[in-house]
């Protein structure tokens, strides 16, 4: 919803010409499906079960392999981008300048209480760990090692990701359909149809998923 605030927009018409609107679609898509595909190889290669339990935080074991041996938070760092880039696809000056720092500072929070948890929990692999790899600055060296020594487990990546995805690709559709009447020629009739096309689409997507996961037919092993 914070998405749709009136803002003054990050590109203009009066800046960038009559086909702004494509500087803001194109950066915010390319942005946006950076960051789920980071939270995607997170997940397939490595899932670290680690995050709220109990409303406390909660970790089984200290999960250092995959993009956790570039980045200490792939998984945070994956949703700051999908929501940067949520932001500048919706060409929003207030969301991308005001709500995404409001974020940053949230999961900087966040990531200082695990951390204090992991670090009481863990001891000294943990301080070995953090002096290896950054906090959110990624090591870029080695990454072709990492997927070609692992394997990538797409069903995991799915049924932990379904909902996520399904929220975001129904937010990128209204999006890009509802500030951008220029796509379907000002025709309110044709976007509302294309909408929910799509947004069906999703929601079959989003109940197989959910059907092979209660199932158990796709288990995150």
């Amino acid at each position: 919803m914070l998405l749709f605030i009136p803002s003054p927009p990050l590109f203009s018409e009066a800046i960038f010409g009559a086909d702004y609107y494509w500087i803001a679609i194109v950066v915010g898509l390319l942005i946006t499906i950076l960051g789920q595909a980071i939270r995607g190889a997170t997940i397939g290669l490595a899932y670290i079960v680690r995050g709220g339990k109990d409303k406390k935080v909660y970790a089984e074991h200290l999960v250092t392999e995959g993009l956790f041996s570039h980045v200490r938070n792939p998984l945070y760092i994956g949703n700051i981008l999908m929501l940067l880039g949520l932001g500048i696809l919706a060409n929003s000056l207030i969301y991308t300048v005001i709500i995404i720092p409001i974020f940053l500072f949230i999961y900087q929070c966040i990531v200082l209480a695990e951390e204090n948890f992991l670090r009481k929990k863990f001891g000294g692999e943990f301080d070995i760990y953090i002096k290896r790899v950054h906090r959110w600055i990624p090591t870029l060296a080695g990454f072709r090692e990492t997927f070609a020594n692992m394997e990538f487990k797409w069903k995991r990546w799915l049924i932990k990701e379904y909902n996520t995805q399904f929220i975001w690709l129904c937010g990128i559709v209204l999006i890009i359909l509802f500030k951008y009447p220029q796509l379907t020629y000002d025709d309110a009739s044709l976007r509302n149809t294309i909408a929910a096309i799509l947004v069906l689409i999703f929601a079959v997507y989003y109940f197989t998923v959910r059907y092979m996961k209660k199932t158990k037919k796709w288990t995150a092993n």
